[in-house]
């Protein structure tokens, strides 16, 4: 059967929000039409199971960003195949790092391994509280239930001779000009060319060393000339030893990450938040880990080690001396300091975190600063769980001087703050207790505890208390919460998730979390107060198709410009999404989602216009009835495709979008190239198109291209649009165009 569907871009851009959802609605209907056809398991450089959590984790925005490292994974995993985990003598620590478990799952495996013993077979996993054959089936490959205890007796010549290689050189470019590259836009114009280049090289054995560097110039930055004549903008490096033996568990020289307890004094890498993922809301993992990322910011560099303190107990310290990114200030005005008179020191208003460096104002505040850190962590290991005490200090070579207004009296103002903590984990037959309470030297106290239930072989229940004052400080924070910008402070909340899993086919999750701020935030002037509901049904036939309905909705407070003052509004933002994922054959899936979303805005104590409504950059517009209502809609086509016998592997997207303004913009998983990923925001009116295309035909060799396009049409219902972007970003033209390519060499 042929089809054919016409459709002319113009008629797209001129039509209304309903002729366009009828539209979406039929292309839908007609791509997601399932078909009968046998699928079969694909093997992937990471597991499909674990590409959907790491999706989910992502777009729900949990994930961390560029921090998370798809390579590492993969990595591990291909080790797994190799060496298989073994379920008997893993420890909570391994389960927690392996990934495909949660922690419902690895509670009910250690109460069953106490109650009953060692598994006899990888079949009896069906009797473990927790366990379905989905994730049976998932883990199946990287498990086992027998297997030789960690070998430490490898030398030093064996972990350097016998490594592997591994070579990433990756290129991005915008292909349309912006506006901070044309002379005369700008007086301080970007200095460097329009292309990101990035490369990275790892030498490692097994997942017992790696050595390794980074270096990246970013799009605008310059190279081998001006404030880069070293030539790349970043650079990283590091050496990093783990399993070496029973008393050197894990050494890091160079750059490295730290991880304590719940994430309320130190937490870097890859962590869980409000997700799909109901069940997964405990920060888990190693304490220290190797810095592979380009990430500019969030690392320490120096030297740290965790050493084995008998069979149970270890001990890990770090120390790191860097410089940072900051805003340095004028002493003789006490304002930002004048980027003409770079001699001028007298402390620094806040940290900078972009890791740009692409004109004269960014590049004055690279390196402004010398950060010194240094701490550590005591940890107490039982076979149900543990409890750890740890401390973060950290010092500067000038002044914190931040530029105080209503809103941010009660933060970090200092050269100096000192943090300790204390965090636990206790499984009880099926149950899950976790938390960490936190000090800052300013007297502030941070808790936060939460509990994991597996009611039955169905049913699964979490809860999690946090409370954040608003005078806490923590420099490198990043727990379970709303607000993730606030780093452990001024906010104290409740959230509950539920799973059910009624048959095999289905599946249900939710969660309702509410929370409070005790101080105004920014652009929030008072305290407020906001919650917020999920809920998803999952309907999976194994190994073929997969649907699932989705509704989100989230209140919180906003300022809002009306008249010649701020005015507090309730904000409303719903979601609802409708994803159908078909696998049509071992070569070939497709995946179909529709979207719909709205925000509303509505002054709870008075029914005054809203006047100069800014919805972004600068654009506004004017309503003369008490509050506002804006809506949106987004349609994407996926296609993965990786013929059979072929060194070919292609992926695409075809997306139709119509929002009012950014408000109610759609955010969405977008795939990329090999270990890296996107998640953009779909919003005003257009169409966003890309095309991945991998090539494995060369030994130990891989090659990589993406190229990807947003469209604008010319108007939405509030807005004329006639560029691209704002600021330096700016296009002149209603498209953005971007190109990436990689080189994978493992040698």
């Amino acid at each position: 059967m042929k089809l054919t569907i016409f459709y002319s871009l113009s008629s797209f851009r001129n039509s209304s929000f309903y002729s366009n959802f009828v539209f979406a609605c039929t292309l839908f209907v007609l791509f997601a039409m399932p078909l009968s056809v046998d699928a079969q398991v694909e093997e992937d450089e990471v597991p499909e199971a674990l590409r959907q959590l790491i999706e989910i984790i992502l777009e729900d925005g949990g994930g961390d960003g560029d921090d998370f490292a798809f390579n590492d994974l993969a990595e591990k995993f291909s080790l797994y195949e190799k060496k298989p985990l073994n379920l008997n003598t893993a420890s909570m620590e391994d389960l927690e790092d392996f990934f495909l478990l949660n922690d419902v799952q690895i509670s009910g495996l250690i109460s069953y391994r106490q109650q009953f013993g060692d598994l006899l077979a990888i079949q009896e996993l069906q009797a473990v509280p927790g366990f379905d054959l989905a994730t049976i089936r998932a883990i199946l490959p990287y498990v086992d239930v027998s297997g030789d205890v960690d070998d430490y007796n490898v030398s030093v010549k064996e972990l350097i001779s016998k490594g592997q290689n591994e070579l990433f050189v990756g290129y991005r470019r915008t292909l349309e000009t912006k506006r901070g590259y044309i002379p005369g836009e700008y007086e301080d114009p970007y200095l460097g060319e329009p292309f990101r280049l990035y490369t990275r090289f790892q030498r490692k054995y097994e997942d017992r060393l790696s050595v390794g560097f980074t270096a990246e110039k970013d799009e605008g930055e310059e190279f081998f000339k001006g404030s880069n004549k070293q030539g790349f903008d970043f650079y990283s490096a590091h050496i990093f030893v783990s399993k070496y033996s029973k008393f050197l568990k894990s050494l890091a020289i160079g750059d490295y990450q730290i991880g304590l307890g719940q994430g309320l004094i130190a937490k870097a890498g890859f962590g869980y938040g409000k997700s799909a993922q109901v069940m997964d809301i405990r920060r888990s993992g190693k304490t220290l880990r190797a810095q592979r990322s380009a990430n500019e910011f969030d690392f320490f560099r120096g030297a740290a080690a965790t050493l084995g303190i008998g069979n149970q107990a270890e001990f890990t310290a770090f120390y790191s001396l860097r410089r940072r990114d900051a805003n340095l200030l004028d002493p003789t005005i006490g304002d930002s300091l004048d980027i003409d008179n770079p001699d001028l020191a007298g402390g620094f208003s806040s940290f900078q975190q972009t890791g740009f460096h692409r004109y004269r104002a960014e590049i004055e505040d690279e390196n402004a600063i010398r950060v010194q850190t240094m701490g550590g962590s005591l940890k107490q290991r039982f076979k149900t769980g543990h409890i750890a005490l740890n401390t973060v200090a950290h010092s500067f070579d000038q002044d914190f001087e931040r530029n105080l207004q209503s809103y941010n009296q009660f933060e970090f103002n200092s050269n100096k703050l000192l943090n300790i903590s204390a965090d636990y984990a206790y499984v009880w037959r099926n149950f899950n207790f976790f938390g960490e309470v936190a000090w800052s030297d300013n007297n502030s106290i941070a808790t936060l505890n939460g509990l994991l239930i597996g009611v039955d072989r169905r049913i699964d229940f979490s809860i999690l208390h946090r409370y954040y004052p608003r005078d806490f400080h923590s420099l490198n924070a990043r727990p379970f919460g709303e607000t993730s910008a606030l780093g452990g402070r001024n906010e104290e909340g409740l959230y509950m998730g539920l799973e059910v899993r009624p048959s095999r086919q289905w599946k249900f999750q939710a969660y309702y979390d509410m929370w409070q701020h005790p101080w105004m935030r920014f652009a929030v002037d008072a305290p407020s107060t906001g919650n917020e509901a999920f809920a998803q049904l999952t309907y999976t036939i194994k190994r073929k198709l997969s649907i699932y309905l989705r509704a989100r909705v989230e209140n919180k407070a906003r300022n809002v410009r009306s008249s010649n003052s701020n005015v507090i509004y309730d904000q409303q933002r719903t979601n609802l999404r409708l994803q159908i994922s078909n696998k049509i054959s071992k070569s070939l899936e497709l995946r179909n989602r529709f979207e719909l979303s709205s925000r509303s805005l509505d002054n709870p104590i008075s029914d005054e216009p809203l006047f100069s409504i800014n919805l972004l950059d600068g654009e506004s517009i004017t309503s003369d009835v008490p509050g506002l209502r804006t809506t949106g809609f987004m349609l994407y086509q996926d296609v993965i495709y990786k013929p059979i016998g072929t060194p070919w592997s292609f992926s695409a997207r075809y997306a139709v979008f119509d929002t009012d303004d950014f408000g109610s913009g759609i955010y969405a998983y977008e795939n990329d190239l090999s270990y890296t990923f996107s998640v953009p925001v779909y919003f005003y009116r257009g169409t966003r198109t890309y095309l991945n295309v991998r090539y494995k035909g060369i030994r130990n060799l891989t090659l990589e291209g993406r190229i990807a396009q947003t469209y604008l049409a010319g108007r939405t219902a509030n807005i004329d649009i006639l560029n691209f972007g704002s600021g330096r970003e700016e296009i002149d033209g209603r498209t953005r165009t971007e190109v990436k390519l990689q080189v994978k060499w493992r040698f």
